[in-house]
Parts: structure tokens; sequence; C-alpha cells
């Protein structure tokens, strides 16, 4: 068996030695011939998990033996070889008029949301900043009349600096005259018959001074009968003086100068131009139309535009907000990159509230009499706040977010596949034809005998298998096994 097995050693059960015999022709496996071994009993000293039993081998026995240990050496480099390949999915060509506009519909529609909304309106091949450092300085000029007197700024603006926040005082409780002692209490709920009464009341921080317990109910003095006694300042404040607000509040003006800078791209801007002469700002009023750079705000303007009456806010007080809006496209100049202004009512949720509405809040001037005796005017205003807020977002043609968004696009478009693919397979009336072309199952194991069978078949049926397997969606190109 020179052919089929090389030189095979054997010893006979005497313990001699011979070579394995075969006829002329037979030394190829695969080719319709069957060797025998002319030895009735032998021992392979080669380990090739051959056994011999009777007094005949047949080599195909041999030779299938052989070939799938030269198998077994190829497989290490075979698995080095399967590595360095390409897979590509396998794909379904569907004729289908309804599948196929529905597919184009949506990848349309996806290609038209990015062009439109993402790239257009969302500006999405830009770098945005939105952390703007802003300064803010205000001054307010008028002239009311209140209590008839004469009201200039340093009396109804507060605080005065002049920051992103201030008050405009409309109307004061004023309660003049006061010096530490003790006095009645002016709120109707420290009403009282016995000290009992104002017992209970001991601890509360709801009146004007310190509960002391008495009940001042025996007329030592005008108007205190039935009342608790207090500690503190006196006389105590009465708040239920109705006073007249000032009506020129209307007519008052906000100077307003705000600067802006974008840390990210270093710009720096102001919400008016340094060329504006001071005549201008001194007579001008901001019109989005007219005078989109004035920087004077008048105040009946800011009301008319929130759809508030003078009468409304003056009584109670309220919030104000000033919106200053930068919203840049820095891929054009910076001369364009301007604010917008933007009013509204901060405390409409409370404006019918029963409990607390308005805005108020108190202050005291101080001064001492000749004696020593210190003296205080208490002040309880009504006012309306203003708060100015500055927001900035600013944007400038990136290659980062223009190559994201644009990554997201062409990946976004494949949705328009896995959407016909739920449609073919689970409600198209050729969705069981469509399983069938579209999934394949391959078993990863092969038995033994069908492994034998397939290395004694012939090298041309080996390839009339591989030309039948074209259905897998896996191919192999320019490679066969040895």
């Amino acid at each position: 068996m020179s052919g089929l097995l090389g030189k095979w050693i054997v010893k006979a059960p005497g313990g001699h030695r011979g070579k394995a015999r075969t006829r002329k022709g037979e030394g190829k496996c695969g080719q319709g011939f069957i060797p025998v071994l002319s030895l009735s009993r032998c021992t392979i000293v080669r380990n090739t998990g051959l056994s011999c039993s009777g007094s005949q081998l047949k080599a195909s026995s041999a030779c299938t033996s052989t070939q799938h240990t030269s198998t077994m050496a190829h497989r290490v480099p075979h698995f080095i070889a399967d590595f360095f390949v390409y897979e590509t999915a396998k794909s379904v060509v569907v004729k289908s008029w309804s599948v196929g506009i529905i597919n184009r519909v949506v990848q349309l529609l996806i290609i038209l949301y990015f062009i439109c909304w993402v790239f257009m309106h969302e500006k999405g091949y830009q770098q945005r900043d939105t952390g703007i450092e802003s300064a803010v300085m205000s001054k307010v000029k008028g002239l009311g009349r209140f209590n008839n007197r004469v009201m200039d700024v340093a009396d109804y603006v507060a605080p005065p600096q002049g920051g992103s926040s201030f008050s405009v005082i409309t109307s004061m409780v004023i309660t003049a005259n006061q010096t530490q002692g003790r006095c009645p209490e002016t709120d109707p709920k420290f009403k009282c018959t016995t000290d009992e009464d104002c017992m209970k009341k001991l601890g509360s921080n709801l009146g004007n001074g310190i509960i002391t317990g008495t009940c001042l109910n025996n007329n030592y003095e005008r108007n205190t009968k039935g009342w608790c006694e207090i500690e503190g300042w006196c006389p105590a404040e009465d708040d239920t003086v109705l006073e007249n607000p000032m009506k020129e509040v209307e007519n008052f003006t906000l100077f307003i100068k705000n600067s802006i800078r974008f840390p990210l791209f270093n710009v720096t801007r102001g919400n008016f131009p340094s060329s504006l002469n001071k005549s201008y700002i001194q007579s001008c009023h901001y019109d989005s139309v007219n005078n989109p750079f004035c920087p004077i705000f008048k105040v009946g303007d800011i009301l008319r535009q929130i759809n508030q009456s003078l009468d409304s806010i003056t009584n109670k007080g309220g919030d104000i907000g000033i919106n200053i809006n930068w919203n840049c496209n820095l891929d054009y100049n910076v001369m364009y990159c301007n604010p917008n202004y933007f009013f509204t009512r901060l405390d409409a949720a409370f404006e019918n509230s029963v409990a607390s509405k308005g805005y108020n809040f108190r202050f005291a001037k101080y001064y001492q009499s000749e004696d020593g005796t210190e003296h205080r005017t208490l002040h309880k205003a009504k006012a309306i706040r203003f708060v100015i807020i500055v927001s900035g977002n600013a944007g400038k043609f990136s290659t980062v977010p223009f190559l994201i968004n644009l990554v997201a696009a062409f990946t976004s478009v494949g949705l328009a596949t896995v959407l016909c693919d739920i449609i073919l397979l689970n409600f198209h009336k050729g969705a069981d034809k469509y399983k069938a072309k579209k999934f394949e199952e391959v078993s990863g194991a092969v038995s033994d005998s069908a492994h034998n069978r397939l290395y004694i078949g012939s090298q041309m049926s080996i390839k009339t298998l591989e030309k039948r397997s074209n259905d897998s969606g896996t191919f192999s190109f320019g490679r066969q096994d040895p």
C-alpha cells in the first residue's frame, strides 16, 4: 500500500515483520478499487486509529483515516485563513409597488427632516456657545407725586445700585416717629378680652412686636381696649390704610446697558452701538420696528406689551421680567449679532391669589432726637419689581458637529428598511415566502458519518455540492480546501 499509507511496518503474531502488499493500481484512494492486506493478523505500529481483525482489511477504511488525519493537520491554518474574510448580508429584492413606495416615502421624509430641521433650522453644522458672560447696568428716570410730596428717583427706587433687579415704588404706608417701647397691636388677629387670650399668642411672629401676654382692656389710652400689648417699635404699623398710588409711574423710563461675551468664540457685543450719540439716547424710546437699538424703555409701553393695566399693578405691585436674548449666527459678520427684547409678568401665577398677590417690602429711615432717643420712619412699599434676564446662544460652523449630523442622517435612512421588514414579515400577504428567502438556518454540528461520507465522495461531487448551496448568503471567493 505504498500509494495509500506509505510504508506501513506491521508485526505478525510470530514476531516477524513484513510490508503490506497491494495490487497494482490500488495505491490511491477514491478510485473504486478495494486493496486487501494478505496478513491474517497484524498490529500497525504507527498510530493511525486502524485495527486489523480477521484476514483482510479494506483499504477504504485506511484511506478515510488517512484523510481525516490530514484534515486535522490543516485545521489550524484553516482557522487563521477563515479569520481574514469579508462577510456581507444577504439581499432579497422584493418587487412590490406598495412596499417600494413606503420605502421611498419614508427615506424622503427622513432626508427632509435632516435638511430642513437639523441643518437649516437647528444649524446642526455649527458649534454652539451658551455660556455667556454678561453685565447689566440700569437707571430709572422720572418724577411723581405721592401724598402731596414730589418723589424723585432717590425716593422710589430700591435698591439704588442700578443692577439687574430693582423696584419702582408705586405707593407706601408710612408709620412716622416710631420709638422703642410698649404699645397695643393693630392687627385684628390680636384682638382680646382677657390676658389669657394674649398668652395664647406668645411666640407669634405675625405681629409688629413681641407679645407680652397682657390684654390692654382698661382704656388707659385711646383706642387701646381689646388689643394685646407688644414690645417693640411703637406706635405699631397699621397697613390697612389705603393710599393712592403714583400715576406718573407710566411715564417713567428705564435705561438698560447690557454687554455680553461669548468666551468660546471671543466675541463681545453691547445692546446698542457705540456710535449712538447722547442726544439720541435721551430722546428715543425703544420700539422693535422703528428704534430697535434704543436702550430707553418706557414703563407704560412695557405694561401694554404684557397686557397689564396701570391700576392693576400699581395697587398691589408685581414682578416684570425684561428678557434680553442674544441669538447670533457668527458665520455672518459680527455686526449682525444684536439682541431681542421680550417682556413678561413673572408673578402671573399669583395674580388672582387670595392669600398673597402683588409685591411689597419694608424699609426704615432712622434718626436721633436731641435727647438721644432713637426714632425711625417705617415704610411699607408696594412696588413694581423689574428683573433683567440675559440669555445667549451663538453658533459657528465646525467640522465635527457637521460630520456627526451627516453620518446620523445617512444612518437614519436605514430606518426605512426596518419599517419595510416589519410590514413584509408581519402584514404582507407574501410574508411566509419572504421569511423563507430572508432567513436561513444552518446547523453548526456535523455528524461523523456525514463527515466521512463527504471525504469518501469524489472531488467532483464536492464541487457540485458547493454549486448547489448558492442560497446561504455567505460565500468564499478565490480559496479552495486542499
